[in-house]
């Protein structure tokens, strides 16, 4: 029924008014590769994890600034790097790994909390008379060195035998009043990376490194039912800030390699 003019109609919500048109989320089929080309470390690259939303926000009434964006939290890390029987390096967020928070900020660091802000996010400024229709992108992976030899030594004897890695993650679509703080979920995104690399340090370089299941990754899951966002996934530190690189050695006590940034 439409409105009576004399009577002010309740405009809808932010809320209520905006609308997913389209949304994605794949990891491309494509298995990671190996670079041994340097004598100092192993170089790998995982396939990428791409999210992207076509969203269309009707005209604004109020007098508000919404950004609306891709924010994402890492809940899971394993990740190991082992050398034969001398031990093994391990890569920790040490307060996810105790089980004192159930996640935490995967923020490129600076334009917290959102992952990035050139492609990932989009602001819409009212009162606006049209519709605003637009598309925030963002993709994730994984590209790191891992030395041949043991991290704590003088020596670069290849002694690296192995690369395990099984990484979890939460990627929320996102709108947030730029005045009021109020936070609304729009979407859920659950993915996983997982890796496991056989190394033989006998053999010469570009020889020694081999890819084990699972070479292709399970694709996202778009949840039915949005999950809201944990506070630490909101602030300071960030994952890359608050890693820890351990040595574990067989023997003996673990011993920071490179501390935390924060």
């Amino acid at each position: 029924m439409g409105c009576i003019q004399s009577i002010r109609c309740k405009p809808k919500s932010f809320r209520d008014s905006i609308v997913i048109l389209e949304l994605n989320a794949t990891i491309d089929s494509n298995p990671t590769s190996i670079d041994e080309t340097s004598g100092v470390v192993l170089r790998y690259r995982t396939p990428h994890f791409r999210a992207n939303a076509r969203i269309l926000v009707p005209p604004v009434a109020a007098k508000e600034t919404w950004t609306i964006g891709w924010i994402q939290a890492c809940n899971h890390m394993e990740f190991f790097n082992t050398y034969g029987d001398k031990g093994m390096s391990s890569w920790e967020l040490p307060d996810l790994r105790d089980g004192k928070i159930q996640a935490i900020s995967d923020s490129d660091g600076v334009n917290y909390p959102w992952y990035g802000n050139t492609t990932e996010t989009c602001t819409v400024i009212g009162p606006t008379k049209k519709d605003s229709k637009f598309v925030v992108s963002m993709n994730d992976n994984f590209y790191p060195s891992v030395t041949w030899g043991v991290p704590v030594s003088d020596s670069n004897v290849p002694q690296l035998s192995s690369i395990f890695r099984d990484q979890s993650f939460t990627t929320w679509l996102v709108a947030i009043n730029q005045a009021t703080s109020e936070t609304l979920v729009l979407q859920t995104i659950r993915w996983r990376m997982r890796l496991d690399i056989k190394v033989d340090p006998e053999k010469p370089l570009g020889q020694r490194a081999v890819l084990k299941e699972p070479v292709a990754q399970v694709q996202p899951q778009i949840l039915g039912k949005n999950e809201p966002i944990p506070p630490n996934a909101m602030i300071k530190p960030n994952a890359n800030d608050a890693q820890v690189l351990m040595w574990r050695p067989k023997t003996g006590d673990p011993v920071v390699v490179i501390p935390p940034k924060y």
